[in-house]
């Protein structure tokens, strides 16, 4: 074990704990690694080093070395392992420390969309759904309730965000994602490239996903995509058109605005849960457990 006790937080080796933001930790080391994220808790730990995500070090509680923390620090290797009392882990700002571990870990490059389709015959799209905390809830929803995998646009809160990561107790490793390369922003097209901390504005190709593109995209590879919306003309969840899909893509926006009229007038349906006593409209990660549950369903 490379054990190494620390009584305070301000050196180097600990910035990325202590001083980077989410996207400066998904440029770290960029362009030579696509990278990193911080896995919170023993738990979420096990799960990501399950899927073979590589650890960089881990930051723990002190008491937590022979407690939960105990059968993660045995699969780290050699590691740096940084440990202090809880008054000193908690001089982070805005640290809150879920049972005493935190770990370092280098992301892996993104599989494609197709390889995320293929295969697949429940998806859900994420669009514009900008808060981790939704993110990580529909994705441990969609573990959990029957969906094959996850796509979301490039506004999206990245999965690998330490919230989302939390929220979705470690479920991101479970389920297969992905993230849609180009989208349409500002009446422009922006190519996203993930080793860049810049969009890169470029040229409109033919085949480039912007606005509803993608979803002329997953058309073509098979899936019947429908719309979540609180539109005059949708359908119920239950509705047999989209229980009888043989592959169908859930598409969901986000909180507020919800999707656009592009994106909904190309979905071939648009459909909604029934609500009563007045309510419009539920949580968009409450919404994803309810509609999950119907449409993950296969017959």
């Amino acid at each position: 074990m490379n054990l190494i006790k620390i009584d305070n937080l301000q050196i180097e080796e600990l910035n990325m704990y202590v001083a980077c933001n989410e996207k400066e930790l998904l440029h770290y080391n960029a362009p030579k690694d696509y990278g990193i994220f911080i896995a919170e808790s023993p738990k979420v730990i096990d799960r990501a080093l399950d899927v073979g995500y590589e650890p960089i070090s881990l930051l723990v509680e002190t008491r937590q070395i022979e407690g939960e923390a105990k059968s993660v620090i045995e699969r780290l290797g050699d590691i740096p392992i940084y440990t202090a009392d809880f008054d000193v882990l908690t001089g982070i700002t805005g640290f809150e420390l879920t049972r005493g571990a935190l770990c370092a870990m280098r992301r892996k490059k993104l599989p494609t969309v197709d390889e995320i389709c293929e295969g697949a015959s429940r998806i859900v799209v994420l669009d514009g759904v900008v808060n981790p905390t939704n993110v990580g809830a529909i994705i441990r929803s969609a573990a959990a309730l029957g969906i094959d995998s996850v796509l979301l646009t490039p506004d999206c809160a990245n999965p690998l965000y330490r919230r989302a990561i939390r929220v979705s107790m470690g479920t991101v490793f479970q389920i297969g994602w992905s993230i849609f390369d180009y989208s349409y922003y500002n009446d422009k097209y922006i190519d996203f490239d993930t080793t860049d901390t810049k969009p890169k504005l470029c040229k409109p190709k033919e085949d480039n996903m912007y606005k509803s593109g993608y979803i002329n995209k997953l058309k073509k590879i098979g899936f019947t995509t429908v719309a979540m919306a609180l539109k005059d003309n949708s359908i119920g969840i239950d509705d047999k058109c989209l229980y009888g899909a043989d592959r169908l893509a859930i598409v969901m926006g986000t909180e507020g605005e919800g999707l656009s009229d592009e994106v909904i007038k190309a979905c071939d349906y648009t459909a909604m849960i029934p609500m009563s006593h007045g309510v419009d409209s539920l949580n968009v990660a409450a919404a994803s457990a309810v509609i999950f549950w119907e449409l993950g369903k296969r017959i």
